[in-house]
């Protein structure tokens, strides 16, 4: 077909010459276009793209028409090894760029779309003043059709080069050398994979290939071979939508990702237009008070899902439907399944898939990100991954095989980077860490087959729900768990109306009863009252007078000070020490009184210590799932901990308008009565001597199972003392930080009423006080010399982060500690070398 369409535009006309000459013949000029690509196939599209048959090179079609228009780009990882950072559905980057003509040569320009004028204020003359555009890609035109409005030029460059994206990580200040890393971008072996075009996007699919002839890190067991490493990325250029979409303004006090612009020509004091991030929807019936939209989300089971759970993930995907109908709309959602002859993937980004893996490492349980016209927040599309290694139970056997007790104790907390766009969520691995312990709880009860069973089906609604919550445009709300006292939680009649938890948008910890028979829900399966809450304000048809449609949205919106609708997102918790401020902002917690919640969390893992041998013994297995339940187990203790010490030193957040009804003040210290039960809690908990006297027998059966050579460099007895003393650093790192002493102080004058001096003083009695007169068993003893070096750093001349309040607490408390050591019996002989130990670091400390 193309080379009778080469060969029309090359026939010959015969006219008289301009001299009359009779018999005179000319040939009308080729088509320069097609002689270009009369070797190529033709994908026609928004951008036609030719490939040439022979070697695979491309050339791209641009209608004079697209120069000067704006596009959508994103970019998203298709495949890739974990260890670079590009594992299958990774979203990347989502930007407008225009196209532009400089002489002959074609540009793409990345715009900054932050920056607003208004167009009828003389000021937005200087619109693109100070702001720096981004030129990506500039080629030269090899062809021009001037009468048809059509331009030819090499898209190579443009594609097999990180032009439009960068596909290798820039290295990270003071990144060790033995990390793995990318090498070079080899460009003889990067190649085309798929080129797909559509009237409405064009999408590019790249292999990527890195040579390292000398890796000093093979990248572990996923990466093949270390010295040619193969991304394969897909780059869509998507039309700039033009639908009737009209932005909904984002606001502080419930959470949607969302864009951000700034208005430079605004006199307003917060001259801010954010907008959130939301699909389209539009009611078929405008005037019902509840419609089928126009076009539903639809979503799709991908064809490699497991068979046995299509079901729960359909069912727990349309659940959302219930908080749609709350907003006006009926059948929001729908769900299909992919046939398995269908000619589309996920890649296709007509279609928003429900995806499934089974990774070798997989980088997370769950991921639902979307992607979005960055000039409005509407939403264009999204995929949501899932990892098969959540269903079944299992870490990354690489955390389990090496003895990583940082991995349990801080339970996969990471800082998530990336939270803005949506691109990180940790909810699988807080699940599948959850649901470990959840096993133990069901086994060590003697009813496993019975709770596991709910277990799972409950954690797997529970882990669609959220990341289908991601792609609606919701971002976390780590403040849900407050929703219920902690003796309401398991009465299951009203938890599955209502949801145990305020949002399935929390990383909660599993509810899990000290009776077993009280058994209530292990996770919410349901909206919780903020979620019907948000999608109500987000998704909520809008009025057509501007002024009733603000008043109608600060109505809305006026209910934030309602408990149920309490919020704080992945800024406002509190996961890591000297992190945020509000404690009732946080993961791992559950109840409106995690304190108690706490202290009852730490009385069930030791009762499941206490049965864990007799459970996990089972002939002819290994003790490999004893050691990740008792790791597991450990590791909610230590999570319970960390939770009740952000009390300490806290101040409630209160984001209500002023005036609004129902509003507190925007800042009010913790009670000193939570400070002083959370103090209490983890001197009974953490740092008594008898903390950690019990499962004495379980430790001779804590071994991990061996694999090859699994403990050549490393000894695999098992490290007690560490793991204890790593679940004290964890407190002691929060509470004696420079930033939460200070608060401490600060705070004083806003109502706190625990000043750094008494807190002080509290936590070196709970330290020293219990065995001043006795023997100091070790875990004591590792616990005291980690309170005094703490302390002595306090006192360091150079690059000293503490205020003087904190120095001079530090300072009381390093005398107080030399009078008892001084003061103390003689003890037996290794309480006496301990004794020695501590005042040589005091003595020391007091000489600086």
């Amino acid at each position: 077909m193309l080379l009778t369409v080469v060969l029309a535009a090359c026939s010959t006309t015969q006219q008289a010459a301009n001299n009359g000459a009779p018999g005179t013949e000319s040939r009308t000029p080729a088509d320069p276009i097609a002689e270009k690509v009369k070797a190529s196939v033709e994908i026609p599209g928004l951008f036609t793209v030719y490939q040439d048959t022979t070697n695979g090179s491309t050339k791209m079609l641009i209608t004079t028409d697209q120069i000067g228009q704006e596009f959508i780009y994103w970019g998203h990882s298709v495949d890739g090894p974990v260890a670079a950072g590009h594992n299958r559905g990774s979203f990347r980057d989502n930007k407008v760029f225009s196209i532009q003509r400089h002489f002959d040569r074609v540009e793409f320009v990345v715009e900054n779309v932050r920056f607003q004028f208004d167009e009828n204020n003389p000021l937005s003359r200087a619109a693109n003043a100070n702001i720096a555009r981004a030129v990506l890609f500039s080629g030269k035109i090899e062809a021009e059709d001037a009468e048809g409005g059509r331009i030819l030029i090499n898209s190579d460059p443009l594609f097999l080069s990180e032009t439009m994206q960068q596909i290798k990580p820039s290295p990270r200040p003071g990144m060790p050398p033995t990390m793995f890393t990318l090498g070079q971008l080899n460009r003889e072996k990067t190649k085309f994979l798929d080129i797909r075009s559509y009237p409405e996007n064009t999408a590019v699919v790249v292999e990527y290939i890195y040579d390292n002839p000398s890796p000093l890190n093979g990248g572990g067991s996923s990466v093949t071979d270390a010295r040619s490493v193969a991304i394969q990325f897909q780059h869509t250029f998507i039309a700039m939508p033009d639908d009737g979409y009209v932005p909904r303004r984002d606001d502080a006090r419930l959470g949607y990702f969302g864009q951000q612009f700034d208005d430079q020509t605004s006199l307003d004091r917060v001259p801010w237009n954010d907008v959130i991030n939301r699909w389209h929807l539009v009611k078929k019936n405008p005037d019902a008070a509840i419609s089928d939209p126009v076009e539903p989300i639809t979503w799709w089971i991908e064809n490699t899902t497991p068979y046995e759970i299509r079901d729960i993930i359909k069912e727990a995907t349309l659940r959302w439907n219930v908080a749609f109908e709350a907003a006006g709309f009926s059948n929001a959602i729908e769900v299909k399944v992919q046939p398995d002859t269908a000619d589309w993937d996920a890649g296709d980004i007509r279609y928003n898939v429900l995806r499934w893996t089974s990774s070798p490492q997989p980088p997370f349980g769950g991921y639902g990100p979307s992607f979005t016209n960055p000039r409005t927040g509407q939403i264009l599309g999204a995929d949501i991954m899932l990892e098969y290694s959540f269903l079944r139970g299992a870490v990354a056997n690489e955390k389990l095989l090496a003895d990583d007790a940082s991995f349990f104790l801080n339970m996969g907390i990471t800082h998530e980077e990336g939270h803005e766009h949506g691109l990180t969520c940790s909810a699988g691995h807080f699940l599948q860490l959850n649901n470990i312990f959840g096993y133990a709880a069901a086994r060590a009860n003697g009813i496993a087959d019975l709770d596991e069973e709910q277990l799972i089906h409950e954690a797997l609604v529970f882990l669609i729900m959220h990341e289908v919550g991601h792609t609606l445009g919701l971002n976390h709300n780590m403040g849900s768990h407050n929703l219920y006292a902690p003796e309401a939680l398991h009465n299951a009649a009203v938890t599955r109306a209502t949801g145990l938890v305020g949002s399935v948008m929390d990383y909660p910890a599993i509810n899990v009863a000290l009776d077993p028979s009280n058994q209530g829900q292990f996770y919410t399966t349901s909206p919780g009252p903020y979620d019907m809450w948000a999608i109500e304000y987000g998704y909520s048809p809008a009025l057509q007078d501007p002024e009733a449609e603000e008043a109608r949205l600060t109505r809305i919106l006026e209910r934030s000070t309602e408990p149920e609708l309490f919020f704080g997102n992945d800024a406002d918790d509190m996961r890591s020490p000297g992190k945020a401020i509000d404690p009732r902002i946080n993961v791992w917690a559950m109840s409106a009184d995690p304190i108690a919640y706490g202290q009852e969390r730490v009385m069930l893992a030791r009762q499941i210590m206490d049965n864990l041998l007799e459970r996990y013994s089972m002939e002819g297995d290994s003790y490999q799932e004893l050691y990740s339940a008792f790791m597991s187990t450990m590791g909610q203790m230590s999570q319970a901990m960390n939770v009740t010490s952000r009390f300490i030193g806290g101040v409630y957040i209160d984001r209500a308008k002023h005036g609004q009804s129902g509003a507190t003040r925007p800042y009010t210290a913790v009670p000193l009565m939570d400070q002083k039960r959370a103090m209490s809690s983890l001197r009974e908990n953490l740092f008594a001597p008898e903390a950690f006297s019990g499962s004495h027998e379980v430790y001779n059966f804590l071994q991990r199972q061996r694999r090859g050579f699994n403990f050549f460099s490393t000894t695999e007895d098992p490290k007690i003392h560490d793991l204890a003393l790593g679940m004290q650093r964890n407190v002691m790192a929060h509470i004696t930080h420079p930033v939460v002493l200070k608060r401490m102080t600060d705070s004083r004058l806003y109502g706190n009423e625990y000043s750094v001096a008494e807190f002080m003083g509290d936590l070196t009695d709970a330290v020293f006080a219990a065995d001043i007169r006795t023997n100091v068993n070790t875990f004591r003893q590792n616990l005291q010399i980690e309170y005094v070096a703490r302390l002595a750093s306090m006192l360091q001349e150079n690059n000293n982060p503490y205020d003087h309040v904190a120095k001079s607490a530090a300072l009381y408390n390093l005398q107080n500690i030399k009078r008892m050591m001084e003061g103390r019996a003689r003890g037996n002989a290794e309480t006496r070398a301990h004794t020695q130990h501590v005042l040589h670091l005091v003595n020391a400390a007091l000489e600086v």
